[in-house]
């Protein structure tokens, strides 16, 4: 005998998830054999969001219509799109109540008891489905959900840390300026979006190979006008042939020149210029004062501050920060490093990727109360040591804060090292209502949240107003502009609108 005969139908199994095995092993439906090659074109279909054929009917069709139709009409399909997890978990309640409509017989016919199983699988579903687009839109857009079970799935969505991302990705809304700046961080292409060299030693290339103009002529293309020609075109012809169609008997004419392409039409020519390479030219120098192309689009290096001076408002547009971070490395395959910092030792390093590890460190933070001091040097320290690993060279570091720390001289040295070597740019984010010496000191930019205060809420006394006391960040500039080190004095001042 064949010994592949001897394993069906059950070698249609191994396709199919551990989960699957026993709902498509023993429900009362149709045949085994065509159940289980159903299983797996519901599970193709649901994942790529299309309602599975009708022929999928696990051998019953009268009892699997029903179900399939409810299933399409609660957009079950398109909910499970690129979430195994759910798509499995759909087939699975399908399933059961495949099976159940044995059990509401002699009880109900057989009519009575397709239509119970479909109603308790559509109440079931209305159920479990309420508010889950939603979710998993914000949850796609944070990571991969092709790995996750689903009762892990089914468990982050219930849990404190999923609240309090789905409120940091409401609040994040409310900052678009703050989404942008993330958007450009890193140094991986130019704004034109080519890619940049891979350090700064290779902008000093030789100078380039002069150049010499090709001109390619079109003739009747969009361009210059040269001249009059006959054509059929009538959205070339001339004004004088345009009025004929307003005469009774003129248009007869117009036809008939229409038809013959005798039409009076402007004649039109589009020069192509294209700029190549001549061996025989000079080659070009660069002018010394263009400024360099700006680089965008790298890797992120977030430093975030959880101490205990942003509790509140602070915290939540820290965390929505973490949120953008993570969905533009997700959305843009660019790397993304967390550093949380609070008081001396309490620093949590992990990367934020589009893996289930990246969107569990991210929960993680979602979940994680601002406390303690502030130790700025670590995690200075700790994004100056990844900005010499390759993966990150070109990285910039993005530091969330409300200022209230300061960085020794031996950091503040290591970090110009890096930023002369590497190109490294530090950009801050200001949640208070004042520049300090340390942001000063540490950041190339800072941007300010001027009504940080809007963010806190109810219960810590936010009132969505965002009044700011103050009317520039850069108060120790203007009032004592000599406490400055030469470091924190090439900010100079700006004024109190909101970067």
């Amino acid at each position: 005998m064949d010994a592949a005969a001897i394993d069906r139908p059950y070698d249609r199994l191994e396709p199919l998830p551990r989960a699957l095995w026993l709902p498509a092993l023993i429900t009362s439906a149709g045949e085994r054999g065509q159940r289980l090659a159903d299983a797996r074109t519901w599970l193709d279909s649901l994942g790529a969001g299309a309602l599975p054929p009708a022929a999928a009917d696990f051998g019953d069709a009268a009892a699997t219509a029903p179900l399939r139709q409810a299933v399409g009409e609660l957009g079950l399909a398109a909910l499970s799109r690129g979430v195994p997890a759910l798509a499995e978990q759909v087939l699975r309640t399908l399933l059961w109540h495949l099976d159940r409509i044995v059990d509401h017989q002699p009880r109900l016919s057989r009519g009575e008891a397709i239509a119970r199983a479909a109603a308790d699988f559509r109440a079931e579903w209305q159920l479990q489905g309420a508010g889950l687009e939603e979710q998993l839109a914000l949850l796609r857009s944070l990571g991969d959900l092709g790995q996750m079970r689903w009762d892990e799935l089914h468990g982050q969505l219930h849990s404190r840390s999923w609240q309090a991302a789905r409120k940091a990705s409401e609040w994040l809304q409310q900052l678009p300026a703050l989404v942008a700046l993330i958007q450009r961080l890193g140094r991986t292409e130019r704004s034109g979006g080519t890619p940049a060299p891979q350090s700064v030693e290779s902008a000093c290339a030789a100078p380039p190979q002069g150049l010499r103009a090709v001109e390619t002529r079109l003739p009747d293309a969009p361009g210059e006008i040269v001249g009059v020609r006959f054509s059929s075109r009538p959205e070339r012809m001339l004004a004088g042939e345009a009025v004929m169609l307003t005469h009774p008997v003129l248009k007869k004419l117009w036809r008939a020149r229409h038809a013959e392409a005798r039409l009076l039409s402007w004649e039109t020519q589009a020069v192509l210029t294209d700029w190549r390479p001549d061996p025989h030219a000079p080659p070009r120098r660069r002018s010394a004062e263009a400024e360099p192309e700006a680089l965008q689009r790298g890797p992120i290096i977030l430093c975030l501050d959880t101490s205990g001076s942003m509790r509140g408002a602070p915290e939540n547009i820290a965390k929505a920060v973490a949120i953008a971070a993570l969905r533009a490395a997700h959305e843009q395959r660019r790397g993304c490093k967390l550093i949380a910092f609070g008081g001396p030792g309490e620093v949590l390093e992990r990367d934020l990727g589009g893996d289930a590890a990246g969107l569990r460190a991210l929960l993680e933070l979602m979940g994680q109360s601002f406390d303690g001091g502030t130790d700025i040097q670590t995690p200075i320290e700790r994004a100056i040591e990844r900005v010499h690993e390759a993966r990150w060279q070109q990285a910039d570091v993005l530091l969330v804060s409300d200022g209230e720390f300061g960085c020794v001289p031996h950091t503040l040295r290591r970090l110009e090292e890096a930023q002369s070597r590497f190109g490294l740019r530090v950009q801050g984010v200001l949640v208070g209502d004042r520049e300090t010496m340390g942001l000063l000191e540490v950041c190339d930019d800072i941007h300010w949240v001027r009504d940080w205060r809007r963010y806190a809420d109810a219960a810590e006394g936010g009132d969505g107003r965002g009044f700011s006391p103050v009317h520039s960040k850069s108060l120790t500039a203007l009032y004592f502009p000599n406490a400055l080190s030469p470091r924190a004095a090439r900010h100079g001042t700006s004024s109190g609108k909101n970067e």
